[in-house]
């Protein structure tokens, strides 16, 4: 009787023989000999296409600038999972994970970009206009317009504007870099009416918007964040592995912590008492009634 797979599905993406490995009808040896790069193989794996020369130079120069940023929550969740001496990817997919709304690279920046520069197409509005609008809406609802402002950075991620002006000298700009650049001019103007300090652009910003110009999607931008973000964050695994220690006690050594106590100010509860079973139930009751446990309800 003839079986059927149990896994049956389509792809675009690649296929094997014993003699070659293509990607996206191109074969991967025959690449490497013709001396194209990582980057350029990034192009064909989301796009299909083997890129100019300028747009390969723009996302060599994206994924440098993006591969390390030291002690975020990804270097150290990197850190933190390998001292329990899992294999190291468990490490690096522990750093990856961290990236959400407030940290690493997103896909949130890019869908907003979309959204507006089609706007623009359809109301008939220049990307200049568009800028002012998209900044008036978000910071009227009280919402932070993503790509700019970087906590750490508070003069400016000395990353970000260097990526817009490699932007600009390699001539790969267009409708996302207008944007973006307006978006950041009438933000600022609008601070300044209210009397606030100027803010300027963070990687986000600037590295999602020439992802973007280069014709990444933006779920394919964020994929590739995570991976050169990745390097870095195996990186900091390794180099905890060779270095330092497990996660263990010793009988000659105090106690070992992950983090240093002194880097945590407790602000719990003062120190109290346990009830006893018979205690319990007059003991809930009289603690349900003062509302005190409800400051420390997460």
């Amino acid at each position: 009787m003839d079986r059927k797979p149990l896994f049956r599905r389509k792809t675009a993406i690649s296929y094997k023989t014993e003699e070659k490995t293509v990607l996206r009808g191109y074969d991967l040896s025959e690449m490497a000999e013709e001396g194209y790069s990582f980057c350029d193989a990034l192009f064909v794996l989301f796009q299909g296409r083997i890129p100019t020369e300028k747009e390969e130079e723009m996302l060599q120069y994206e994924t440098a600038e993006f591969l390390e940023h030291s002690m975020s929550p990804s270097a150290v969740s990197a850190i933190a999972v390998i001292t329990g001496r899992p294999d190291l990817p468990a490490a690096v997919a522990a750093s990856v994970m961290t990236f959400g709304g407030a940290h690493g690279p997103g896909a949130a920046h890019g869908y907003m970009m979309h959204k507006y520069i089609e706007r623009a197409r359809v109301e008939g509005k220049s990307l200049e206009e568009m800028g002012k609008i998209l900044v008036d809406e978000y910071m009227d609802a009280g919402l932070a317009v993503m790509g700019i402002g970087q906590p750490q950075h508070t003069d400016g991620d000395p990353r970000a504007e260097p990526t817009h002006i490699k932007h600009e000298e390699l001539g790969v700009g267009g409708v996302y870099l207008e944007l973006q650049r307006s978006i950041e001019k009438h933000f600022n103007e609008r601070r300044k009416r209210e009397g606030r300090s100027y803010v300027a652009v963070n990687m986000i910003g600037a590295g999602n918007t020439a992802l973007a110009e280069l014709g990444f999607s933006p779920n394919a931008a964020w994929c590739i964040g995570c991976v050169c973000r990745g390097f870095s964050c195996a990186a900091h695994a390794l180099f905890t592995m060779k270095k330092g220690r497990a996660w263990a006690a010793s009988k000659r050594e105090p106690m070992v912590q992950m983090l240093d106590l002194s880097m945590i100010k407790y602000i719990g509860p003062e120190d109290r008492e346990v009830p006893s079973q018979e205690e319990r139930q007059e003991y809930a009751n009289q603690q349900k009634e003062d509302g005190e446990y409800k400051k420390w309800v997460l």
